[in-house]
């Protein structure tokens, strides 16, 4: 099965003093679902960030999407990114744009025509059931319908990787539920990598998955 991600010796640093991830490796095939636990302060975080580009390795490798992140140039890693959906804790709208706009902003910078865009995004509207509130901008819905509106943009552009960073943490039963069957049904049925940072695995997931578990700085993998 091919590997979405290959890190070998990777540390992780935000300053010349601490190294958060120290010389870890680990795979990840194409197709899986994957759980990153540990302590708050573990670095979950920062290996996510690290696997969109927007933390440079300290050392060691790190390819992602078949681009070796260390020294990687700005153009190819707009490129890398344009194939990632990422799904943020604090949501990350843009507040003065619709909900609509928001879930296209990716297919525009995919190069989709307006026409197809508008289609897409009427389709994720109703996918997590959020068609009701077409037109709207973020701070008029609920926490837990905003989390439904990134998830439609991470979906938005078929990305063959998701990245989510704590996607349930503040949100009702409801809506929790509906973006792990969101996440499920991408993997599951599309065939995405998901990758999701958490601090607890969710009991109702049934999809096959892996759990790395990072502790002092070592990644390691549970099951």
């Amino acid at each position: 099965m091919n590997k979405v991600i290959i890190a070998k010796e990777l540390s992780l640093s935000y300053s010349n003093n601490e190294t958060i991830i120290n010389k870890a490796n680990f795979s990840i095939s194409s197709g899986s679902f994957v759980f990153i636990t540990g302590a708050s302060g573990s670095g979950k975080s920062t290996l996510l960030k690290s696997l969109f580009g927007a933390l440079k390795p300290k050392q060691g490798s790190l390819v992602v999407g078949g681009v070796e992140l260390n020294g990687v140039s700005r153009s190819k890693l707009n490129l890398l990114r344009r194939h990632i959906g990422i799904v943020f804790q604090d949501y990350k709208l843009i507040k003065e744009w619709t909900i609509d706009k928001n879930i296209m902003l990716p297919l525009l910078i995919n190069g989709y025509v307006k026409s197809v865009a508008n289609a897409q995004v009427d389709k994720l509207l109703k996918h997590v059931r959020l068609n009701h509130q077409s037109g709207k901008y973020p701070l008029e819905l609920s926490g837990g319908e905003q989390q439904r509106v990134a998830m439609a943009r991470a979906l938005s552009h078929n990305p063959i990787l998701i990245l989510a960073d704590e996607p349930t943490g503040n949100l009702d039963d409801y809506s929790s539920q509906l973006i792990w069957n969101l996440l499920e049904g991408a993997n599951s049925q599309l065939k995405t990598t998901v990758i999701v940072v958490t601090h607890h695995i969710p009991k109702t997931i049934t999809t096959d998955y892996k759990h790395f578990h990072i502790e002092y700085g070592s990644i390691n993998e549970i099951r």
